[in-house]
């Protein structure tokens, strides 16, 4: 749809409310969307035009001039948009007029503020029109990350170390990482100069008196490395850095068919006390469709091994909207994982990325009425189950425009999700594809991006670590 802007400067966030409100018709040609903004000596006045197949729809907000800022200012010409594309869409959307990947936030500040529950809720759902029940869950969410917070001090951060490679390629990734299939011949290279990144930040958070809160070892998928490279990375962790206020460290394990109760063993005695085993569906035809070679028995005999290894801080996570899946099998999964207690089950819509074989070949894709109906089954039935949502994030081009929830029970909310996707402290991101994010006392976010392929990440190696003296300057 074409987008004409008038009197601001604003185009980025129309431009993704935009996209998200009518994803079929991101081609200019389909439609014709202007967003104006009138200023006055009172009052500014967004006013949004929409024009879809000869049909015709105006909306208009104000604000005062008074109270102007950049987020007011965006909030009213999301608003009038908004206001205008009702007319134009079968049924409100659930979150209403939020584009962006983190909407808690809002929530989250409201309560940070010293509002209630309540009020959090009733803001969500008549300022952005967000749906009750999504207005819910991101309070639900914000509450979990108000008490994530308060187990913060000054001085932690939280760390994410990256192993970008796996076995093979699922059909709906997009990540950064190296398919090395029996070709492991990169992997001992990148893990030793992984190894001096490790050194060189162990030495800089010692040095800075930064402390570590939480640790991810992400991917990729980690647990392609064997049990004696697990080993060895967990033992230059303990090495690198003082873990005695580490509260939870966390290995990603993802696909089942890297798992074994040798390298599950070796992952709990080498400290890590959080493991993440990833079926996505346990349905097999779902899991072949996706180029995922295990089945579900296989996860089922991974969750035993990790048990049985010592862990009982456990997540599984599951895609609502994969090819081939349908309502009935989704919701099979969705019970057949919580049959086994874990602590975690995070529940993702399917997004269309680009870089997925998925985004290029969308075939044989349950429609949004059935993604719809997957997501708030689950809704409820984790609800019912004991479950409680406690971190959400939402993707662009992702199925109905729902969102990724993670829901944990007795409590055991996965810390660094929170610290990460609500960005309230500074998380180190050490490996290829590693994003930092540093928090400074001003409130401003830092960036600083480690080279994405592993080959980039070991010949730019001394830049990269140069980039940590100049990150840890900032801290």
């Amino acid at each position: 749809m074409k987008l004409i802007i008038q009197g601001h400067t604003e185009q980025y966030a129309v431009e993704q409310l935009q996209m998200s409100l009518f994803p079929a018709q991101t081609i200019e040609g389909m439609g014709e969307a202007v967003s104006k903004l009138h200023r006055g000596k009172t009052w500014l006045t967004a006013v949004t035009e929409i024009t879809i197949d000869g049909k015709k729809s105006r909306a208009s907000r104000r604000l005062l001039a008074s109270e102007e800022t950049v987020s007011a200012r965006r909030r009213c010409l999301q608003q009038s948009y908004y206001l205008a594309a009702l007319s134009h869409l079968g049924e409100a959307p659930a979150w209403g007029a939020l584009a962006g990947v983190r909407p808690t936030k809002l929530s989250t500040r409201h309560l940070l503020a010293g509002n209630s529950l309540s009020s959090a809720k009733r803001l969500m759902e008549t300022v952005y029109f967000v749906s009750p029940a999504r207005a819910q869950l991101a309070v639900d969410c914000s509450e979990s990350t108000v008490a994530a917070s308060r187990l913060l001090a000054p001085e932690d951060v939280s760390l994410y170390v990256g192993i970008p490679f796996c076995p093979t390629r699922c059909t709906y990734c997009s990540f950064v990482s190296r398919s090395i299939g029996k070709r492991t011949e990169l992997l001992q290279p990148y893990l030793e100069a992984l190894y001096r990144e490790l050194e060189v930040t162990g030495r800089l958070l010692k040095e800075s008196g930064k402390t570590i809160r939480s640790i991810y070892i992400g991917g990729g998928t980690p647990t392609t490395l064997s049990a004696s490279q697990m080993t060895q990375l967990l033992a230059k962790i303990r090495e690198s850095f003082d873990l005695s206020r580490c509260l939870e460290f966390t290995v990603e394990g993802g696909r089942p068919d890297t798992l074994t109760l040798e390298k599950l063993q070796a992952i709990r005695q080498g400290g890590a006390d959080r493991m993440s085993i990833n079926p996505q569906t346990m349905q097999d035809h779902v899991l072949r469709a996706c180029g995922r070679p295990h089945s579900a028995q296989n996860v089922l005999e991974s969750y035993r091994q990790a048990v049985e290894a010592g862990f009982e801080n456990i997540n599984m996570d599951l895609i609502a909207g994969l090819p081939k899946d349908t309502y009935e099998g989704f919701c099979n999964s969705l019970e057949t994982v919580a049959e086994l207690n874990p602590s975690n089950i995070t529940v993702h819509t399917l997004a269309l990325k680009k870089g997925a074989d998925l985004f290029e070949n969308p075939v044989d894709l349950p429609s949004q009425e059935a993604v719809k109906a997957m997501v708030e089954y689950a809704n409820g039935f984790l609800r019912e189950k004991g479950y409680k949502p406690y971190y959400l994030y939402r993707q662009k081009y992702m199925s109905g425009s729902f969102e990724n929830v993670g829901w944990s029970k007795n409590g055991a909310d996965c810390l660094y999700n929170i610290y990460m996707m609500e960005e309230v402290h500074t998380i180190l991101s050490l490996g290829g594809g590693g994003m930092n994010k540093v928090n400074l006392p001003d409130g401003h976010l830092e960036r600083f991006h480690n080279p994405k392929f592993p080959e980039q990440y070991i010949s730019q190696l001394d830049s990269v670590l140069a980039q940590k003296e100049k990150l840890f300057q900032l801290l």
